[in-house]
């Protein structure tokens, strides 16, 4: 599945030499692979997943005016979009669920934070929550990162993770 409009050209679709993780900072110039590399993010050498979270920080603050609905429409859209995205790009780079996509890690915080209270100090928790089930992996999160392959694998074990912390940061809004 490709977002509407782009068509990757031959040059794009090359796959990589499986010995070669790295990611050619000339795939930015591609728009599938500009929005699941976390508009550059994913390139950085370490902690991209954390990269990409922290990309996911300005776009949040610009969807949270959204209305609830058109926040939830905003998020199946982009869970949607990215299947097909991260898909092109895992197959472009010859690895599944390679470190430097992180379209997935940009929604699974957008998830994390339906909702939210806000301030803050809830930005940051989503921040926190998200990126510790995302490298924790609980239940079934290590499941699904094992078992399901192509784009909806590459997505599914992040918005899991979104779902989680999306459930604590719900319960802390509660408490206090």
């Amino acid at each position: 599945m490709m977002a509407a409009g782009i068509i990757p050209t031959a040059k794009d679709t090359t796959i990589l030499p499986k010995a070669d993780k790295r990611i050619p900072p000339r795939l930015l110039l591609n728009p599938v692979h500009l929005l699941s590399l976390g508009f550059g993010s994913g390139l950085v050498p370490l902690a991209p997943g954390t990269a990409g979270t922290l990309v996911a920080i300005p776009l949040y603050l610009l969807a949270e005016p959204l209305g609830l609905s058109a926040y939830l429409l905003l998020v199946a859209v982009m869970l949607l979009a990215g299947i097909g995205l991260c898909s092109h790009t895992s197959r472009v780079l010859g690895v599944h669920d390679h470190g430097g996509i992180v379209w997935d890690e940009i929604v699974g915080y957008f998830i994390a934070m339906i909702a939210a209270p806000a301030g803050w100090a809830w930005v940051v928790a989503g921040f926190l929550l998200f990126r510790l089930f995302d490298i924790w992996k609980p239940w079934p999160i290590n499941l699904l990162d094992r078992r399901v392959s192509g784009g909806t694998g590459i997505m599914l074990d992040d918005v899991v993770a979104g779902i989680y912390a999306l459930l604590v940061i719900q319960l802390a809004a509660l408490i206090f």
